[in-house]
């Protein structure tokens, strides 16, 4: 396979020029504008503990092999980031349970985000800026993740909860987008 290929077919990884983690926290305030971890019932790849701060109401970490458990509620879904047979399966399981949001990089060109996002999901909250992730430690990353994020919506109530969110960023739903082209 291509170089120029592979890189479509994935979503990419946080990106650093010292890559001293491939564990990256998301942002407490993105959590908050959605409801808080309590608004979500269950995180499937939670980092381990000590984390510095709740995702959910459950947490499943890379040891509990998130994707081998039943995935119960709304679903906070950071997945693990990097080529398509890292983030694929964890998006595919998201779009089948459809209740829930996930929080990725907004790599529309590749086969992934076209497979699990596009004519699958409720919504995308295109993110003005670079998100900057933390570490492990709650520490927050000297760098951005160095792509563009956006937040997708499995559900209607997560769409509700994303138009009321007050993040800064371009909200597309279904009706407006999904159909064109096809």
């Amino acid at each position: 396979m291509s170089a120029a290929l592979a890189e479509r077919r994935g979503m990419g990884g946080h990106h650093s020029p010292v890559p001293e983690t491939h564990v990256w926290l998301t942002p407490p305030e993105i959590l908050e504008a959605l409801g808080g971890a309590e608004s979500f019932d269950l995180d499937p790849a939670a980092c381990s503990e000590p984390r510095p701060w709740p995702t959910a109401k459950r947490h499943l970490t890379v040891e509990d092999d998130g994707l081998a458990h039943p995935w119960k509620g709304r679903v906070w879904l950071n997945p693990p980031y990097g080529g398509p047979n890292i983030i694929g399966p964890w998006m595919r399981r998201m779009a089948i349970h459809n209740h829930g949001t996930a929080l990725i990089f907004a790599r529309t060109e590749t086969d992934v985000f076209q497979e699990t996002v596009f004519g699958r999901a409720t919504g995308i909250l295109f993110l003005h800026g670079r998100l900057t992730f933390h570490r492990p430690d709650g520490s927050r990353a000297e760098h951005n993740g160095g792509a563009p994020s956006c937040l997708v919506a499995y559900g209607d109530a997560d769409l509700t909860i994303l138009q009321c969110s007050g993040l800064d960023g371009t909200l597309v739903t279904r009706g407006e987008l999904w159909g064109f082209g096809r």
